[in-house]
């Protein structure tokens, strides 16, 4: 048996938001790959003993929302200064169909090491590049180096029935699926990867990238028909433009969350990336049904796309989690950074008492394992899984801080990680993530992004 104290963590915050702030001055006995015991805990034999003194403990952070194909897409010239639409042509449909398979084993290896550096333990990929002139398979990739950095993986298994009218005579066109291939291989995937269990290391969502231009009415339906008959959840992204809201108003004279409610995505099951344009009777329908939320407020701010009614929908019951998107509408993968701009973006409208660091942490902890279906992840008390993050406070940046237990959100910036666990399991130390090869990776990222260059 493996087994780890932690001692006297300056403080914790659990992810628990009704335990209404930070415990103080708290050992955590680790045994395998959960937490045992929590409080004051004498040592023993055969112990390894960690000082938690200087440390703030947070749970592992639960990435609810990313492209991980996006991380050799940053800072693109074209899309910096344009919304969505217009960013998707210049970006992601622009390059996504160049992406073999060590570009994709990359781009996720990049984003994997920024999260783990931020101190998410777990990710929810929403890739979408299958179908016609993909002759891999890119899920069994992102599966693989996942597995490689100790992480927790589920896969969003998106992709599209339907092409969008991006494609010219100068642009390939992005890969699609027909609706039987589309449930084959969802069904194929569920059967390899799929973990049930409240504690997977891995599991599958269906997510088509969008309900209204990535397949069909009939399709969509259909679609979460084979979810529940496999067993697992949905996931895809909604009003994330008013663009949104116009077209449903326009081809279906409905509302996006009440139209996808008729074509039965709603309800525990089911989530939604960014949520950002809603009407009240909307927010209250996902309350009531306790459909999810992927708030991902920088890549909302970076394309202009507008502010999520965040404390409407946690008033209203639905449950809320953070994502940091794509790197291409991000330039990164960090959970700290999320939460930061999450916490600014929200009291600048709603005022300075409308939004807790607590509260935060707990979205992007316990609600987001919620909304995966990882209800053994996401708080630190005994016999959940041992995820967790020590971040060391002795950096200039939180010196002088009167409450230790928040500054790694209120001060931003890159965290300071001594230790990092999924299920027991050091994942990071000091900083370093071992058996990284960092000087490996920067040179494959500057020879791909040199390669995609080429193309245009």
């Amino acid at each position: 048996m493996s087994t780890i104290l932690i001692q006297q963590a300056s403080a914790v915050l659990t992810g628990n938001d009704l335990t209404a702030g930070a415990l103080t001055n708290i050992d955590i006995l680790i045994q395998d790959d959960k937490i045992a015991q929590m409080g004051q805990i004498a040592s023993g034999p055969d112990m390894t003993i960690i000082d938690g003194r200087g440390s703030v403990v947070y749970p592992g952070f639960v990435n609810t929302h990313h492209h991980l194909f996006q991380s050799m897409l940053k800072g693109v010239p074209e899309g910096l200064n344009v919304p969505l639409f217009e960013w998707l042509q210049a970006v992601p449909y622009r390059y996504g169909p160049y992406f073999d398979e060590e570009t994709i084993e990359v781009s996720a290896t990049i984003g994997m090491v920024e999260l783990l550096l931020s101190g998410c333990t777990t990710v929810a990929d929403h890739h979408y590049l299958y179908g016609q002139g993909v002759h891999f398979d890119p899920s069994e990739i992102l599966f693989h180096v996942a597995e490689k950095l100790g992480m927790r993986f589920v896969l969003l298994r998106g992709g599209a029935t339907v092409s969008r009218t991006f494609a010219t005579s100068e642009r390939l066109p992005m890969p699609t699926e027909s609706m039987d291939e589309f449930l084959s291989s969802i069904t194929q995937t569920t059967q390899k990867y799929h973990d049930p269990g409240p504690a997977a290391f891995r599991k599958v969502v269906l997510a088509p990238s969008t309900p209204f231009y990535s397949c069909t009415p009939s399709e969509l339906k259909l679609m979460a028909q084979e979810a529940r008959h496999l067993g697992i959840r949905l996931h895809t992204h909604l009003s994330e433009t008013v663009n949104y809201v116009d077209y449903a108003r326009d081809v279906f004279n409905d509302y996006p969350v009440h139209w996808c409610a008729k074509h039965d995505w709603i309800g525990p099951d089911v989530s939604f990336a960014h949520m950002v344009h809603l009407n009240d009777a909307e927010i209250a329908l996902c309350g009531q049904t306790k459909t999810a939320i992927a708030h991902c407020p920088q890549s909302n701010g970076r394309l202009g796309s507008g502010i999520a009614p965040l404390l409407k929908l946690m008033s209203a019951g639905a449950t809320v989690g953070i994502g940091v998107d794509g790197a291409a509408s991000n330039e990164a993968a960090d959970m700290i950074s999320e939460l930061h701009a999450a916490w600014l973006i929200h009291r600048s409208i709603h005022g300075a008492g409308s939004l807790s660091v607590e509260t935060l942490v707990q979205c992007a902890s316990a609600n987001g394992a919620k909304i995966l279906g990882l209800d053994q992840v996401g708080v630190l008390k005994p016999g959940m899984q041992a995820d967790l993050v020590m971040y060391q406070i002795d950096h200039p940046r939180y010196l002088g801080n009167h409450d230790p237990a928040t500054a790694i959100i209120t001060a931003g910036g890159a965290p300071q990680i001594q230790h990092a666990f999924v299920a027991g399991k050091e994942v990071v130390r000091d900083g370093v993530i071992p058996g990284l090869d960092l000087e490996r990776l920067v040179a494959q990222s500057n020879a791909i992004l040199k390669k995609l260059k080429k193309h245009y």
